[in-house]
């Protein structure tokens, strides 16, 4: 949460939460906010399936006779464009169901809109647990995170796997790539993985260690992500373009080798200036780019899963 949304008058933040659980519900607003929405692009996967992406951040909707599901619903500053984007889908309707891939604020924002609207919100358990806590970085204590209300957290959590009567399939990414409540959602019928940030579709990917990912989970994520495609899947990540069978092929190869690097590293005895100082990534950061922050993250990581003080 911002300073801003700490600071407003409680009667701001009834009239901001009134408000989005209005357009969660496709009621009408007796008056709309000023200010431009977000753009929000839409992409087809299928008939009644489609990638809507907002400030960089996908999402996923699905539009059905029972209402529109959506997998994730964007950050704060993006949810009413993201849910008026999906109402505006063909066939679309209001959002009924909700998919939160991990706490991320960038994939929690429509949360409040859609609970106090009466839509089910589905995550894996850890993922409730990090929503329901404050969350502050130890690298970056400017990053502070607060709970969310009860109304905004997840009503339906699962540990290992789940099917909802339409078919669709989810489950729990359990290595920890991004974080230890990471989930997929799988569309069979268009043959579709959502994943979060569980892959990343362009750049180095945040190696939130803080909340249990890490750079093993990475690779962990990545083996179990194929081992659920096919020639034909479609992946769909947080950030970057729909990825295919040979993208999470080529990434699985890369991010082995960079773990492998850096837990050789570890087990020397080195830290994370010396790791960024080895360029584990060099051959990979011309298509990659700065590679510095993740590596430190990534070597981070390796202390609570492979320290043998831990």
């Amino acid at each position: 949460m911002s300073n801003s949304e700490s600071l407003a008058s409680p009667m701001r933040r009834r009239l901001l939460r009134t408000g989005a659980a209005a357009l969660a519900l496709g009621l009408p607003l007796a008056r709309r906010p000023a200010f431009a929405q977000p753009a929000v692009a839409a992409a087809a996967l299928g008939d009644s399936l489609h990638i809507l992406t907002a400030a960089g951040v996908n999402a996923v909707a699905r539009a059905g006779e029972g209402g529109t599901l959506l997998v994730d619903g964007g950050s704060a500053a993006t949810s009413a464009a993201i849910l008026a984007a999906a109402r505006a889908l063909p066939g679309g309707g209001p959002v009924t169901t909700l998919f939160n891939t991990h706490w991320h604020p960038e994939q929690t924002g429509s949360n409040l809109a859609l609970g106090e609207a009466g839509a089910t919100i589905i995550a894996q358990e850890n993922t409730r647990l990090w929503l329901t806590t404050d969350v502050v970085y130890p690298w970056d204590e400017t990053r502070r995170f607060e709970p969310l209300p009860e109304a905004a957290q997840p009503n339906e959590t699962f540990y290992d796997t789940g099917e909802l009567e339409s078919g669709i399939r989810y489950g729990y990414l359990r290595h920890a790539a991004h974080t230890d409540g990471d989930l997929y959602v799988h569309f069979p019928e268009e043959n579709v993985l959502a994943v979060g940030d569980a892959v990343y579709g362009e750049g180095w990917p945040f190696v939130d260690w803080w909340t249990g990912g890490w750079v093993g989970g990475i690779v962990g994520g990545l083996e179990l992500i194929l081992s659920l495609m096919n020639e034909t899947t479609r992946v769909v990540p947080a950030r970057g373009p729909v990825l295919g069978l040979t993208d999470i092929q080529d990434q699985f190869r890369m991010y082995n080798t960079i773990y492998d690097r850096l837990g050789r590293m570890l087990n020397d005895g080195r830290g994370p200036d010396e790791a960024v100082a080895a360029k584990p990534t060099a051959e990979f950061d011309a298509g990659m780019g700065p590679p510095d922050e993740f590596v430190r993250r990534a070597f981070e990581s390796l202390w609570a899963y492979l320290s043998p003080d831990a």
